[in-house]
């Protein structure tokens, strides 16, 4: 098993190859998980799972960075712990 292999299959253990017309892709529910970054089909099931963990990879990246995807109870969250961080350095004085 490859290690790109492996890497989508740790995020989504549904997935399995698809062989249409065009070649391979990687499936999961019925969606081709690269489809939103326009990875074409391939003739070799490794460069399939590649694109499809390429595609993880940048989802994560984007999910993380992105201003548009971001959500604001994220920094919410992250104030909260660094108030109650800094009222608890406070009280150990």
């Amino acid at each position: 098993m490859s290690k790109f292999k492996k890497r989508v299959l740790k995020q989504f253990p549904n997935a399995y190859v698809e062989s249409s017309v065009n070649g391979l892709r990687i499936i999961n529910n019925d969606q081709y998980l690269a489809k939103e970054f326009y990875m074409p089909d391939t003739i070799c099931e490794d460069t399939a799972w590649e694109y499809a963990s390429m595609a993880c990879r940048l989802t994560q990246n984007f999910n993380r960075a992105h201003p548009l995807r971001m959500d604001l109870s994220d920094v919410e969250n992250k104030l909260a712990r660094i108030n109650r961080r800094k009222r608890n350095s406070r009280r150990v004085k």
